[in-house]
């Protein structure tokens, strides 16, 4: 049966809260090689798309929060040598949640959608996944922040699904190539890793609605990032995984039913019998997080 969780506080501010401490920490203790105004040009950006496509497509209200969360990932994840490159990327991970939907949710996670549309298309903007480095220490502080938040949007089955099986699957590489474990504990440590594992591939609203299809898609993205990282030789596995293979909710979804998830009442499973919210409707014109036509948040 499942069981659902009220909380206090939308578990997005939680989310911007730990994206922000992080930019800081990266910026001022780790030298990460971004500036204030790529910062601020990349949450502008993402605020500014949203604003646009509100006003497009009649939204009641501008909701900032899911465009702080794009613009400080991107931030975190995306390294380019020109700074408009991350104003781009901003302004297709936002595009991609109004145009690219399906049955009233977004296709692809935006930060992800954004980052993997200009890596292809250009080679002045890269993946950076070495820059938070392998330390013990900012592993730790990254995944405490990160549990925080998915355990706030009930999504922690999905991220601890792909951590798992990505563990797994690199513990039996090292064994199968009689490498020492060292190896594997140390590729896990990597900060940009347990990023994405808790402020990506956990986004409420791109996961299937299902608890069991939550776990599925996380080992497959785990399988799909290693034949991006292993077979592939390409950097940025988990990205290129989640992108490639985010158009399989919807077929999770209609094979394996759930409550769809809205940011003011999270769920973490399959309706409840009997539950008013069952069968939840997105009303004659879904729109983005929820909305509706001449409506308030679902």
């Amino acid at each position: 049966m499942d069981t659902t969780r009220a909380t206090s506080l939308d578990p997005r501010l939680y989310q911007i809260a730990t994206l922000s401490a992080l930019v800081v920490l990266g910026t001022l203790l780790l030298r990460f090689p971004i500036g204030t105004p790529q910062i601020a040009l990349s949450l502008a950006a993402a605020v500014v798309a949203q604003a646009i496509c509100s006003r497009v497509w009649l939204l009641p209200t501008l909701d900032v929060k899911s465009a702080l969360i794009s613009g400080l990932s991107l931030s975190l994840l995306l390294r380019v040598d020109s700074p408009w490159l991350v104003a781009a990327a901003a302004a297709i991970a936002i595009g991609s949640k109004f145009l690219l939907r399906w049955n009233g949710k977004h296709v692809f996670n935006p930060t992800a959608f954004g980052i993997a549309v200009v890596v292809a298309c250009s080679e002045r903007a890269w993946i950076s996944p070495a820059q938070w480095g392998s330390g013990l220490t900012v592993a730790f502080l990254v995944a405490c922040l990160g549990g925080l938040v998915v355990n706030r949007a009930a999504r922690s089955d999905v991220a601890y699904a792909f951590a798992a099986t990505h563990a797994l699957i690199l513990f039996a590489r090292a064994a199968w190539l009689g490498d020492p474990w060292t190896i594997p504990l140390h590729q896990l440590q990597s900060g940009s890793l347990l990023l994405f594992t808790f402020f990506m591939i956990s986004d409420p609203k791109t996961t299937p609605n299902a608890r069991i299809a939550r776990i599925l898609f996380g080992a497959m993205v785990a399988a799909g990032a290693a034949f991006v990282a292993f077979i592939l030789q390409k950097s940025g596995g988990p990205i290129w995984s989640l992108v490639a293979l985010s158009p399989l909710v919807p077929i999770l979804d209609r094979i394996l039913p759930g409550l769809r998830y809205e940011w003011t009442r999270p769920t973490a499973g399959a309706p409840v019998k009997g539950d008013k919210h069952e069968t939840p409707a997105p009303g004659p014109r879904a729109l983005p997080d929820g909305l509706t036509l001449g409506a308030g948040r679902a």
